[in-house]
């Protein structure tokens, strides 16, 4: 089954169980419910796939965003007897997925921030930094200069800051997902603030 079949069966077999009202338990009880009847999993795609869709639409465009997020959650099934179920909350395990997944498309990425740069018009971008913006400044304009920002990072450096700023994922998190020391997503994270707090005070600058 290709990936936009998957994601369609996920979809069917989700309605299906919202409509049995079944009580709300961890993303881990689900995933190790999954192990024995593999229709339960439908109930991760559910709770998870609109904000794993958002973050990979931020980072990619909406182009190829469906397939990565079908994907996302494929691999996820197919890696479900290797989830931690000590983990209750699944989503940074899909983030996580998700990112590596992103990797393969750096030329879709690197066209969506151009996008963001010539148009402006992802206001969840400037949100993210509103603590170091000035008020005067609007978000359009925030998001074409920290979208250049962006695509000059490596990709380390924008893995571990998008996932703390879109994802809201904790630093010990984003090390977990990407399989990094906490030592160095910390570093990383701390570079790309510089670069981003950098381009922030010379665009005040440029309005003062």
């Amino acid at each position: 089954m290709d990936k936009k079949g998957v994601t369609k069966g996920l979809r069917k077999a989700a309605w299906v169980r919202r409509t049995s009202e079944l009580p709300r338990v961890d993303d881990s009880d689900v995933i190790d419910r999954s192990l024995r009847d593999p229709s339960a999993f439908a109930e991760v795609f559910e709770r998870h796939a609109g904000e794993i869709g958002r973050y990979v639409t931020r980072r990619v465009g909406p182009g190829v965003a469906e397939d990565i997020v079908g994907e996302t959650f494929l691999v996820a099934f197919r890696r479900r007897t290797a989830y931690d179920r000590s983990r209750r909350n699944a989503a940074p395990w899909l983030y996580g997925i998700a990112t590596n997944l992103i990797r393969r498309h750096r030329r879709d990425e690197m066209r969506a921030l151009k996008a963001l740069q010539r148009t402006g018009v992802d206001p969840v971008l400037a949100d993210s930094f509103a603590d170091q913006v000035d008020g005067r400044v609007a978000a359009s304009e925030t998001s074409r200069v920290l979208a250049p920002v962006l695509a000059g990072l490596d990709a380390g450096q924008r893995d571990v800051l998008l996932l703390t700023a879109w994802a809201d994922l904790t630093l010990n998190e984003v090390a977990e997902v990407l399989g990094i020391p906490a030592g160095t997503a910390r570093s990383r994270l701390s570079r790309a603030r510089t670069k981003i707090r950098s381009a922030l005070e010379k665009k005040e600058y440029r309005h003062g």
